[in-house]
């Protein structure tokens, strides 16, 4: 059975993946070794998983300008997320986002995004509707 979460329209194409998620913030200058693809700050609760290929689920961006030409450089190389949800996103990485043609949406109107979806889940994104599909 397979549930509906509407949110902010968002950046980017629709996408489907399964997804990784954490009550944390993101910041893809300090919390990414961007050529293994994983996790790297210590401290952060995703530490060690791989983000290739995974839709990420956290809380919000942190960071400025580095943050957002590096999912640029990340999409290049073929090492990025699929998508990224927040609760909350800043307009910086919404440029970054955009710049490196990786979906991303955010403001979820059911709550807390990082509750509503679990490490695993399949998930269908599509941002120009505004809508997570959960299975």
């Amino acid at each position: 059975m397979s549930r509906e979460l509407k949110c902010h329209k968002g950046i980017g194409d629709k996408v489907e993946g399964k997804a990784l998620v954490a009550d944390d913030n993101f910041s893809a200058r300090y919390d990414l070794d961007r050529i293994k693809g994983v996790f790297s700050r210590k401290a952060h609760k995703l530490y060690g998983q791989s983000y290739k290929d995974k839709i990420l689920v956290l809380n919000t961006a942190k960071g400025g300008v580095a943050s957002a030409w590096m999912l640029h450089e990340m999409k290049t190389r073929g090492i990025c997320p699929k998508a990224i949800l927040f609760n909350t996103a800043n307009t910086i990485l919404a440029q970054g986002a955009a710049l490196a043609d990786l979906p991303m949406c955010d403001r979820f109107e059911d709550g807390d995004v990082t509750t509503l979806i679990k490490s695993g889940d399949h998930l269908i994104v599509d941002p120009q509707a505004g809508l997570v599909t959960v299975k």
